[in-house]
């Protein structure tokens, strides 16, 4: 079985931050992000919410503090949960500071819309004070009034002006554990200005477009704009921001990184299409490989192809591979050899099977 990379991505060298226990930047994973979409002062549902969203895989959560109440709960929510917690911070920046005591890891802050130098400065003290990074989240949507101005419209030299000024800010107080954001719902806009702040700063960079959309179109959005950056050797940290329940941004986010050999979760499943040719009911089969597969927090590549036209192939190439045959005809693979043939309506137990005993062997090893 080959295990060849024909694009090796070059990352770019980025400085590297802490968000509670988990480092962003320089050789460190590239995280998956998403976001609560519970009312934060309610702890019991918001803890319950994050600590599925990090069984599905999250590597940090952030979530909504629009008032006092949400920003106070952050004392229990923290206590309770196993990922570091980001607070999103908008228009009050008292909302902020009491975050950071509070127990967030880290601070979204949009300059648009935060108010005047002295209360960024005030949060940056309260950030420096209790150990809590930042996020710079610039936003198409949300610019500086004289940016507007100067401008005229939402640009990639608009949203990268507003995030150098604020490195200033930051900067000038001596605060360097924050990372920047350039969004936009535009997926040309969003890569354009990310391109020009990737040249002209080495902080690390959150990727994502913003309010992409339901889950087809906003994935589509999303793969593209974050994958040809990612391409690039840009971006640290990743959100797909999808209407939808937000384990979906997770899967989804896994799978970018997965289809770019940037990092490895789960079963990455190789699936055809199907066609009259097939040997089995290829879309089934593999939708219910995918929701009885999920638990698997190993990175196994599994094959599963309706016949021989590119099953043998696609099968040398994954550590597990069906290929589709007669009836009761089927072939197993099993590190890229065939191994044993199984019955149709065997298939689903065959392959739960020999996915989990190759999961427990990695664990093992």
């Amino acid at each position: 079985m080959s295990t060849r990379s024909f694009r090796d991505i070059k990352r770019k060298k980025t400085k590297v931050i802490s968000v509670g226990d988990v480092k962003i930047g320089g050789d460190h994973p590239i995280t998956v992000q998403t976001m609560t979409n519970t009312i934060s002062s309610n702890v019991k549902d918001t803890v319950n919410q994050i600590n599925k969203l990090s069984e599905a895989g999250a590597d940090l959560v952030r979530i909504s503090v629009p008032n006092q109440q949400s920003s106070l709960a952050l004392k229990e929510i923290t206590k309770n949960v196993r990922v570091p917690i980001i607070a999103d911070i908008h228009f009050h920046y008292k909302r902020a500071i009491e975050a950071a005591v509070s127990g967030a890891h880290c601070l979204r802050i949009n300059p648009g819309n935060i108010g005047s130098i002295d209360r960024v400065h005030e949060i940056l003290k309260a950030a420096k004070d209790n150990n809590c990074s930042i996020r710079v989240g610039v936003n198409a949507g949300s610019l500086e009034k004289d940016l507007l101005e100067k401008y005229k419209e939402p640009c990639p030299e608009a949203l990268c002006e507003s995030a150098l000024r604020n490195i200033k800010i930051f900067e000038d107080k001596d605060f360097f554990n924050f990372k920047i954001s350039v969004k936009s719902s535009d997926v040309f806009l969003s890569v354009k200005a990310y391109r020009l702040l990737s040249e002209k700063c080495d902080y690390p960079l959150h990727l994502g477009i913003t309010e992409a959309g339901s889950l087809m179109p906003g994935s589509v959005k999303s793969s593209i704009g974050i994958g040809m950056l990612l391409m690039e050797g840009i971006g640290d940290t990743i959100r797909c921001s999808l209407t939808d329940d937000p384990v979906e941004e997770v899967k989804v986010g896994y799978e970018i990184l997965k289809s770019l050999n940037l990092r490895h979760k789960g079963v990455n499943i190789i699936s055809c299409p199907s066609c009259s040719r097939q040997g089995f009911p290829v879309v089934n089969t593999v939708k219910i490989l995918e929701e009885r597969l999920s638990h698997i927090k190993e990175a196994i590549t599994l094959s599963i192809i309706g016949c021989v036209v590119n099953g043998p192939g696609e099968a040398s190439q994954t550590q597990i591979g069906l290929t589709g045959g007669g009836k009761d005809d089927h072939m197993m693979y099993l590190s890229g050899l065939p191994h044993h043939k199984v019955a149709s309506d065997k298939i689903i137990e065959e392959v739960v099977g020999l996915v989990e005993n190759k999961s427990k062997e990695l664990k093992n090893n």
